[in-house]
């Protein structure tokens, strides 16, 4: 092995510098030229690339962001497009490829695998963490400070008019952001794909009901995982609306995907980059770098959207029960 790729693909996540400065640095130690395709996989297609070395990954730990910038790639869906990013890269001499994303990331490097003739590795890195095969994933820390940040202070505002507030999180079809989020805000509703496929909304309404006999007039926060109702927190705030709840919507959108790595997935991207090209040197092939229990360890990369990986059901279950309080 002498020549590797890297590239992040899909929803970029906080940390994924991080990892690319990892990748950088343990392959320089391992002798072993880097080249950086920049969007995704497109980047491979377009054949806009560069050689990265130490001096290209210096002082980028802390970035929010990725410098090879993300992108889902449209050609990636039909055979002909997969063919053509491995022919590219039997062209380039790319020996190695570390894919630094999501499922879908994942999903391509399995295609990807019927046609190239080099190893895959898989990292993860999205604010979703909704990988299958590590504990968690690059980014989720930073992303759940960040919503925990901005529900902290509309908490503020709902104490000072005793309002009650619906705050609209990310995390596709999995509930890890909202439910992390939300305990930690102390929210008095979680709602998430993990509780119910359907929202009942007069459930929503007889807990705000129980919470108001208990503590009387009061705020009271909701955190909803988007996808939850159709047309999001501000379509559901409007039908509370007309079963005489009055209530407000705040959607949180993009701004947890940014911002600067928190310490917690700075030190998980820089152990599954190093880790994901040490374990390409001993000849692993189609496998994600993961975490479990704090240990570096790796994992089928045709296996990590299995959803088998299930949020904390202890807590979950704990919220529930004393929402009403």
């Amino acid at each position: 092995m002498k020549r590797i790729g890297v590239l992040t693909s899909g929803g970029d996540a906080p940390g994924m510098n991080a990892a690319i400065r990892a990748v950088v640095l343990t392959a320089n130690a391992a002798e072993l030229e880097v080249v950086g395709f920049e969007y995704g996989y497109n980047g491979i297609l377009e054949r806009q690339y560069l050689t990265l070395t130490p001096y290209h990954v210096n002082h980028l730990i802390q970035h929010g962001g990725t410098v090879l910038k993300s992108a889902r790639c449209q050609a990636m869906y039909s055979d002909d497009g997969v063919k053509q990013v491995a022919a590219v890269l039997h062209e380039l001499a790319i020996d190695a490829l570390v894919l630094i994303g999501g499922d879908g990331t994942f999903r391509g490097a399995v295609q990807l695998s019927q046609y190239y003739q080099g190893a895959l590795m898989g990292v993860p890195g999205t604010i979703d963490n909704d990988v299958d095969g590590t504990d968690f994933t690059i980014g989720f820390h930073t992303a759940v400070d960040t919503a925990l940040d901005a529900i902290d202070k509309i908490r503020d505002t709902a104490d000072a008019f005793e309002r009650i507030f619906l705050v609209e999180v990310m995390g596709r079809h999995t509930g890890y952001l909202a439910v992390a989020a939300g305990i930690a805000a102390g929210a008095e509703q979680i709602i998430c794909p993990e509780l119910a496929s359907e929202l009942d909304t007069a459930k929503i309404l007889q807990h705000i009901r129980n919470a108001q006999q208990h503590r009387g007039r009061c705020s009271y926060l909701i955190v909803l995982a988007e996808t939850m109702y159709p047309g999001g927190a501000a379509a559901l705030a409007l039908e509370l609306e007309r079963q005489g709840v009055e209530c407000r919507a705040s959607v949180l959108g993009h701004i947890q995907r940014g911002g600067r790595p928190v310490g917690a997935d700075r030190i998980l991207a820089t152990k599954l980059g190093a880790y994901a090209v040490e374990q390409l040197l001993q000849g692993a092939h189609l496998m994600m770098a993961g975490e479990v229990n704090a240990q570096a360890t790796l994992y089928p990369l045709i296996k990590t959207g299995d959803k088998q990986k299930k949020v904390d059901q202890y807590l979950l279950s704990w919220q529930q029960q004393v929402a009403q309080y």
